[in-house]
């Protein structure tokens, strides 16, 4: 005989409630940067269309906020949604740099940073990390923010365990992305974490962006090859940067300088901050890099113009000093014909 069940006695069972998440805006905030948690986490639903974040925007004090754009936004939120919230997120202002320039923060937002309830998720945008580390929240920790602020933020917070090569670094309860488009990433990477690869797929269809990018900002980190000057190596520098398409060795160059091996090496790293070999394989990959960008040579021919040798041999050194691949590399960044001849 068949069991019947009423459905008082067996209710459907309801959906948690989404994932609040509180963005706080500081004033100087950067629009393009605040808007990415609610589009990106915004866009993450369940199978049956319930939201699986909540995402609110707050200001310090509930009062408008200047934006870095030339106008400003009214937040419908204050504080208090930090001391909700399951995650916080900091995106980058340009008035934080200055704001921590000191190491610490200004009273009102140390307030509201110490009102993040304990194993809160706490994210960073790009220069967002200034908060964070002005805060404590990053010492000892790995961490990320913009490559161009690097050496000042390590000087600033030096118990920071700062990588500027990465798009983002996620180190359990306290997550921070590089400039930009690495929020998005970050963002995506947060999907990911909670619902799995699936929804953070769909969400990236949505939102018509990739959902995962190789490589890091070692990518878009520009390093100009070095103008000669007066010191003493300079001129075998210039000398070898002409000569990359052939080998050279340690005894050729110190010989070009009129030095000893030993004397060369060490004038070579005080002068460069590098080791020969390091700084010709960086120059190496740094000339790939721009044939790849403006050219149409094959990966051979360009490890042949740069004196790798071999398509194999300039894919590793690609992998180890940019973290992607020429492929990827020119997928990324090579020139149309138009923009060749809008470029000149």
């Amino acid at each position: 005989m068949a069991t019947f069940v009423s459905a008082a006695e067996n209710p459907p069972r309801e959906s948690p409630p989404p994932h609040r998440v509180a963005v706080l805006a500081l004033d100087g905030v950067i629009p393009f940067e605040l808007g990415i948690p609610s589009r990106i986490l915004g866009a993450a639903y369940t199978r049956d269309g319930a939201p699986l974040y909540d995402v609110r925007v707050c200001t310090l004090d509930g009062a408008p906020v200047r934006t870095a754009d030339g106008f400003s936004i009214v937040a419908e939120h204050g504080p208090e949604e930090l001391a909700a919230a399951d995650t916080v997120v900091v995106p980058p202002t340009y008035e934080l740099r200055r704001l921590a320039d000191e190491g610490s923060l200004a009273g009102e937002m140390r307030g509201a940073l110490a009102l993040i309830r304990p194993g809160t998720r706490v994210v960073s945008i790009c220069t967002g990390a200034y908060a964070l580390a002005a805060a404590g929240l990053l010492d000892g920790r790995r961490a990320t923010t913009h490559w161009w602020e690097a050496a000042h933020f390590r000087a600033l917070f030096p118990d920071v365990r700062l990588d500027e090569d990465v798009l983002f670094v996620d180190d359990g309860d306290v997550l921070t992305s590089a400039g930009a488009a690495a929020g998005v990433d970050l963002c995506l990477h947060l999907v990911r974490k909670d619902h799995g690869s699936a929804t953070a797929n769909a969400v990236a269809r949505r939102c018509v962006v990739p959902p995962w990018r190789d490589g890091g900002q070692a990518q878009y980190i520009e390093r100009p090859v070095p103008e000669p000057t007066t010191t003493t190596t300079a001129p075998t520098r210039a000398w070898a940067l002409e000569r990359l398409d052939r080998p050279l060795t340690l005894t050729e160059l110190a010989e070009h300088a009129r030095m000893s091996v030993r004397t060369f090496t060490r004038r070579f790293r005080d002068e460069a901050g590098t080791t020969p070999g390091q700084w010709l394989t960086a120059q190496r990959v740094e000339l790939a890099k721009q044939l790849l960008e403006t050219s149409d040579l094959t990966v051979d021919h360009i490890a042949d113009r740069t004196g790798f040798g071999s398509g194999n041999s300039l894919r590793q050194h690609m992998r180890a000093l940019v973290g992607i691949s020429p492929a990827a590399y020119r997928r990324a960044f090579h020139l149309t014909t138009r923009e060749k001849e809008f470029a000149q």
